[in-house]
């Protein structure tokens, strides 16, 4: 299994410029050219103390998936779905590790966290089969769903899912795409300052990854860096403003991110 990451590095000569490379053995090996098409190795090594992590990939688009899971499912006393049900998180929704989760202007109501599975795509990807998902699925990543709870249903005439997702820094991924993960085996642990708040197993999903991508593949084109995620199960809440979540998955790493402690208004801005 190999961890893939992007970074920054502020140095005179990488003048904060984002480069990525492999985390092998606590050290950063820089590659260059496409992440996603035969990258190559430049010599250079870091330190990890050298470098800022940013969002571990920069998607067109972050698909999200609703009730995608046997325990959230009879907790919501809703039956599964015949074909993944999904929204679309805008690029501009992206927020990588150490981003603030900011309060979307004027809105003072519930912001919740939701601990995820994300897919990664490799290769431009339509129409493909259940048996050829795996040769675009790049890797895994960690995925916190933010949501603006109260906006939902604001309008009872129709459900304002991409917007309550959508707000800027709603959609955390990272810290690493994790290559190889053996995600049958693995948990979704999410923490609140510290306090555990989820703790479920990936394998309780009704749609596995490789479904996900050959299903979602007939509905639109995936492109590189394109992030499926793969929905949340028990244990979603909200988080007060100041708070720390963390979104862990064994394999992939710790996905930090913190609430502003400011609420926004128009005049601030």
């Amino acid at each position: 299994m190999s961890l893939w990451i992007r970074y920054t590095r502020a140095t005179a000569k990488d003048d904060g410029r984002t480069g990525f490379g492999l985390l092998e053995d606590g050290r950063v090996i820089e590659y260059e050219g496409d992440m996603f098409a035969s990258p190559r190795r430049t010599g250079r090594t870091f330190d990890l103390e050298e470098i800022s992590l940013t969002s571990p990939c920069v998607p067109s688009r972050i698909v999200a998936l609703w009730n995608n899971f046997h325990a959230l499912s009879a907790k919501l006393g809703k039956a599964l779905p015949a074909h993944p049900l999904f929204l679309i998180k805008p690029s501009t929704s992206l927020a990588g590790p150490g981003d603030t989760i900011r309060r979307p202007v004027g809105y003072d109501g519930k912001i919740v966290y939701e601990g995820e599975l994300g897919i990664v795509i490799g290769k431009r990807c339509s129409n493909v089969s259940i048996e050829e998902a795996a040769d675009y699925v790049f890797g895994y990543t960690c995925v916190n769903d933010v949501t603006a709870a109260e906006l939902l249903f604001e309008d009872a005439n129709f459900p304002q899912w991409c917007r309550a997702k959508g707000y800027d820094t709603f959609g955390c991924i990272g810290p690493a795409i994790a290559t190889g993960l053996d995600w049958q085996n693995t948990h979704v642990v999410t923490t609140l300052d510290g306090v555990e708040r989820q703790n479920y197993p990936l394998a309780d999903m009704a749609f596995s990854p490789l479904e996900q991508v050959s299903r979602i593949s007939r509905d639109m084109t995936l492109l590189p860096g394109d992030v499926i995620a793969c929905g949340t199960s028990l244990g979603v809440g909200s988080m007060r403003d100041g708070a720390t979540v963390e979104v862990s998955i064994e394999g992939i790493g710790t996905l930090t991110n913190h609430v502003s402690e400011v609420l926004a208004t128009a005049e601030a801005r």
